[in-house]
């Protein structure tokens, strides 16, 4: 009986170390599994990768990176200066650029505005 589909800890198939989903070696996570633990994979290279089926991928097939922990970095902590820059594009997602006001919500990309200017005579049938 062969093993897992997706099994190539040499890395002779795929290219570089390959396991199926949830059968990782301790030690290697993913990108998210580094950040909740604080920390980043600070300029590593891929250590591996997990692959696994999935219908909502184009070829059906989804891949995830790991990356070494030993060799990951602290996150950067966060300065005045890019709370500030964060504060600033966020204030820009919820400005209307057709009203030129605050809604209150990021403004949504497929209306380029906001609800009320996108939709101006529904307003009037509500009243």
């Amino acid at each position: 009986m062969p093993g897992p589909r997706f099994w190539d800890p040499d890395g002779t198939k795929y290219g570089i170390p390959t396991y199926p989903w949830r059968l990782a070696p301790d030690g290697l996570v993913t990108r998210a599994q580094l950040r909740a633990r604080g920390l980043r994979p600070g300029g590593q290279e891929i250590a591996a990768q997990i692959l696994w089926r999935s219908r909502r991928a184009h070829g059906g097939i989804r891949a995830a990176y790991l990356y070494r922990i030993d060799q990951a970095k602290p996150v950067r902590p966060m300065t005045a200066g890019r709370r500030a820059a964060l504060a600033r594009a966020m204030a820009a997602r919820r400005m209307c650029p057709n009203c030129r006001t605050d809604a209150g919500y990021c403004i949504p990309r497929s209306l380029g505005m906001c609800v009320p200017c996108a939709f101006p005579d529904d307003e009037q049938r509500a009243a």
